[in-house]
């Protein structure tokens, strides 16, 4: 069947109901667009959609943090009204050998230049000074990498691990500080990490200003505390959002335009169309579709993959205290990196439970998702244990085992050169999504929500109706940080003059 529209308005069909999708459907949708949200699971939320267990119990695909740089999730959360996320809170990393950083709120400290309030006011518990003084070097590739597209062909072709080991890193730094990082920031290990992602977001979330790493978190799940409210605004603006709605095809009409999404026996007519699905469900889409496969943009994505995740929920029967609310590990698992969230202090819900909620979740979990709940649950006791030694003490009278394979972008080496813009070959098809290539410089969550309200102005701008979304920069560089990237910008087209093409990019 054909899916009936209003008369008089201009068709838009976005495809995703996360992040993304919600920001270009909420846009439209108060332009007065006739807006249709397809989403191939049962819930609006993508990967941070939010759900009860048949004993009603809340679970979610994972915790996210919100950190202090996310201006345009905090503008929304004002225009939707609501109260979702915890004050900003400290946090912890530890080994199998015990806690080895404590982070303070960096935005209560008197502010240093950039970054040495980050190397100053962080608490290391075991890595000696020199291993520390080690990174100086590097301060060079934080200047010259600048997020333009020249810098990031520059540094994409690299692994995050030889960039490191070029400039001088000492292999404990690297070992207890940045593969760390890599690991719950990218996901992988750095020698599957390309340099460039690498880059970009440890400048966006520790390294650009001393507040940057502050974060604050949903007071429940994500989906619930943030999703539903949103969804309601969208629909109170004649937006519809479908659920259980998987794309299989499109139509492919004259002059390069897609005409019509379907799904199964349903076609959305469309005058424009935006994708909002992460890379594994752009790929699906593709390998289903004769007519994107005909691009090579489209074929391409063959060439990307994605990272597994494991998010595991525990129930304990009694308390544990657990020093800090959100901790990250890293000496557990060869290649994986976790964390672990003490929920009853995140979360309302669990404010007074009588025993412990805490959720751990495990990144590049690929040797861990084939395993049965039953080797699951103790693995992760035992890990609790290193960290906290009061769960080896605790019993798990219920738990969740959350196994999302290719789940999450990954930004390996030599990646960046298939990873699409907003605007596509066809007119009127737009990407959003935190793997889009933008120069906003956003991570995350906050990249993907971005991506959504540009692809929401690039089908006004094709249509020709409405205001377009205001989208907020990140905060401007510090002037120091400024003057270092205008002298190295005119210092290297100094040297490509003089020796044009000479040195390997």
């Amino acid at each position: 069947m054909t899916a009936s529209t209003p008369k008089n308005n201009r068709r838009v069909v976005v495809v995703g109901a996360g992040w993304a999708g919600l920001g270009a459907t909420h846009h439209l949708a108060k332009q007065g667009y006739d807006v249709t949200l397809l989403e191939a699971g049962a819930y609006p939320g993508g990967l941070v959609a939010g759900w009860k267990t048949a004993g009603g119990r809340s679970v979610e695909a994972g915790i996210h943090g919100f950190w202090r740089p996310y201006g345009n999730i905090f503008a929304l959360i004002d225009e939707l009204a609501i109260n979702p996320f915890t004050p900003f809170t400290r946090s912890s990393q530890y080994s199998p050998s015990g806690l080895e950083v404590e982070s303070p709120l960096f935005q209560d400290l008197p502010p240093l230049p950039s970054p040495l309030g980050t190397f100053v006011y962080t608490q290391f518990k075991r890595l000696p000074l020199v291993d520390r003084l080690s990174a100086l070097p590097l301060l060079y590739t934080l200047i010259d990498f600048d997020n333009s597209d020249a810098a990031w062909r520059r540094y994409d072709s690299i692994t995050a691990r030889e960039l490191f080991k070029q400039f001088g890193v000492s292999a404990r730094l690297y070992r207890e500080s940045f593969e760390p990082m890599l690991l719950v920031g990218l996901f992988a290990p750095g020698e599957q990490c390309s340099a460039a992602a690498a880059l970009g977001m440890l400048y966006y979330f520790i390294l650009a200003h001393q507040s940057d790493f502050d974060v604050r978190w949903c007071r429940g799940t994500v989906g619930e505390m943030i999703f539903r409210p949103w969804v309601e605004k969208i629909e109170q603006a004649s937006g519809r959002i479908l659920p259980n709605r998987r794309v299989s095809d499109v139509i492919l009409a004259e002059d390069d335009r897609i005409s019509g999404i379907i799904c199964g026996e349903e076609v959305f007519e469309a005058d424009a169309v935006i994708f909002a699905v992460g890379v594994t469900g752009m790929k699906k889409i593709v390998a289903s579709s004769r007519t994107l496969q005909a691009r090579a943009e489209f074929r391409d994505l063959g060439n990307l993959g994605a990272i597994d995740v494991l998010a595991v929920r525990l129930w304990c029967d009694r308390k544990v205290q657990i020093p800090l609310p959100s901790n990250a590990c890293f000496g557990f698992h060869p290649t994986t990196g976790w964390t672990f969230f003490d929920l009853n202090t995140l979360h309302d819900e669990y404010w007074n439970e009588p025993g412990t909620v805490v959720e751990v979740d495990f990144y590049h979990a690929n040797q861990l998702l084939p395993l049965e709940d039953e080797a699951i649950i103790p693995m992760v006791q035992r890990d609790l244990a290193a960290c906290v030694p009061e769960f080896r003490d605790t019993q798990v009278i219920d738990h969740s085992v959350i196994r999302l394979p290719q789940a999450v972008s990954h930004f390996a080496p030599g990646s960046y050169r298939y990873l699409l813009p907003a605007a596509t070959s066809f007119k009127n098809v737009f990407m959003s999504g935190d793997w889009i290539v933008n120069r906003h410089g956003s991570w995350s969550q906050e990249k993907a929500y971005v991506t959504g309200l540009e692809a929401a102005n690039k089908a006004i701008d094709y249509l020709g109706q409405g205001s377009k979304a205001k989208v907020l920069p990140i905060q401007s560089d510090e002037p120091h940080i400024q003057v270092a990237r205008m002298l190295n910008r005119t210092l290297r087209k100094v040297g490509e003059t003089l020796l044009p093409n000479f040195w390997l990019p």
